[in-house]
C-alpha cells in the first residue's frame, strides 16, 4: 500500500515569488524573512521524499463561475497547464505544465464516490495560484506528478466545515488503500482571516488577528473538536469575507488526522497572516 509521507497546510499569497526575487533595493522589508520562513517550510516536504503530490486548492473564478461552480472536483488529466493571464500580469507568476497521475486520480475518484462524495471531474483542468503558489514555495522544481482537488470556498451555498473534515478523512483512507509502494504527500492551501475588496483589506494585519492566532493553535495541536465547535460560515464571515478558505486547512488536518503538527510557523504580512503547518503521519519519515 502507498505511504502518506507528509501533509502540508499553507496559504497561497500570490506575491511571494515577485517579492523575493526583485532586486534587493526594490524588495519589501519583509522579503528576506518571508523567504527564510518559506525555505524552512519547504524542507519539511523535502525530507519526506514524496513521489506523488495530492494538491488541494480552490479556483478563484478563473474557469468556474456562479453559473457552474462544483462543490468538489478532481483533475484526471495527464498534464495540467497552470497560471492565468491576470496572475502573470499582476503577480509575475510564470506558466507551468505539471504532470498528472492518472492512475491515482482514477482510484481517488472512485474511492470518493464510494464514500458518499459526489465529485465532479475534469480531464482539461487548468490550475491557478491556489495550487501553483504552493508548488513555488514547497517544490519549486515542479518535478512530481500531481492529483489536483478543487473545493468550493467562494460560491455560496458552501459545504460545512464538518464536510471538509470528513473529506480529508476520506482522502486519507483512499491514500492508505492505494495499491502502490509510492510515497504520497498532500499539500493544501487556503486562508486564515482574509478580506478581499472590503473595508478591512488593507489593514497592517489580517482582519481578525485573534482568529488567526486561534486557528494556528487549533491546526498545530490537531484540535478538531474546538474547530467544529467554534467555526461556522457566519463566524468566518465576521473574520473577513474570504476567511472561508480556512476550510481547506481543516481538510488538510483531516488528511493528517487529529494529531499534533510537527512544524508550525507563521508570518504577518501586509493584510494577511501566512501560515505554514506540516504533519507527519505515524510511521512516516521525520
Amino acid at each position: 500500500m502507498a505511504k502518506l509521507a507528509a501533509v502540508l497546510a499553507t496559504t497561497h499569497h500570490p506575491f511571494y515569488l515577485k517579492a523575493t526575487t526583485a532586486p534587493a533595493d526594490e524588495q519589501i522589508p519583509e522579503a528576506p524573512e518571508w523567504k527564510r520562513k518559506v525555505e524552512a517550510y519547504r524542507e519539511t516536504l523535502t525530507r519526506a521524499e514524496p513521489e506523488i503530490l495530492v494538491m488541494v486548492g480552490a479556483d478563484h473564478f478563473h474557469q468556474f463561475f456562479l453559473d457552474n461552480y462544483p462543490q468538489f472536483l478532481i483533475g484526471k488529466a495527464p498534464h495540467y497547464d497552470a497560471t492565468f493571464y491576470n496572475e502573470e500580469r499582476e503577480f509575475g507568476i510564470p506558466k507551468y505544465v505539471l504532470e498528472g497521475h492518472e492512475d491515482l486520480s482514477r482510484f481517488m475518484h472512485r474511492g470518493l464516490l464510494d464514500r458518499g462524495f459526489d465529485f465532479a471531474f475534469s480531464n482539461e483542468l487548468k490550475l491557478d495560484h491556489s495550487i501553483i503558489c504552493p508548488i513555488i514555495t514547497t517544490r519549486p522544481q515542479a518535478d512530481l506528478p500531481v492529483v489536483p482537488i478543487y473545493t468550493n470556498i467562494f460560491a455560496p451555498p458552501l459545504p460545512s466545515p464538518k464536510r471538509f473534515w470528513d473529506l480529508g478523512r476520506a482522502i486519507r483512507e483512499i491514500i492508505d488503500e492505494y495499491p502502490s509502494d509510492k510515497r504520497i504527500a498532500a499539500i493544501g492551501s487556503g486562508h486564515l482571516s482574509l478580506e478581499l475588496g472590503g473595508p478591512r483589506q488593507f489593514r497592517e494585519t489580517g482582519p481578525d488577528p485573534e482568529f488567526d492566532r486561534q486557528a494556528i493553535e487549533w491546526l498545530s495541536t490537531g484540535n478538531i473538536e474546538a474547530i467544529l465547535a467554534n467555526v461556522t460560515h457566519e463566524s468566518m464571515a465576521k473574520s473577513g469575507n474570504a476567511t472561508h478558505g480556512f476550510m481547506d486547512l481543516i481538510l488538510m488536518m483531516g488528511i493528517a488526522g487529529p494529531i499534533k503538527a510537527a512544524y508550525a510557523d507563521s508570518l504577518s504580512l501586509f493584510h494577511t497572516m501566512e501560515a505554514y503547518i506540516t504533519w507527519y503521519p505515524e510511521g512516516a519519515a521525520q
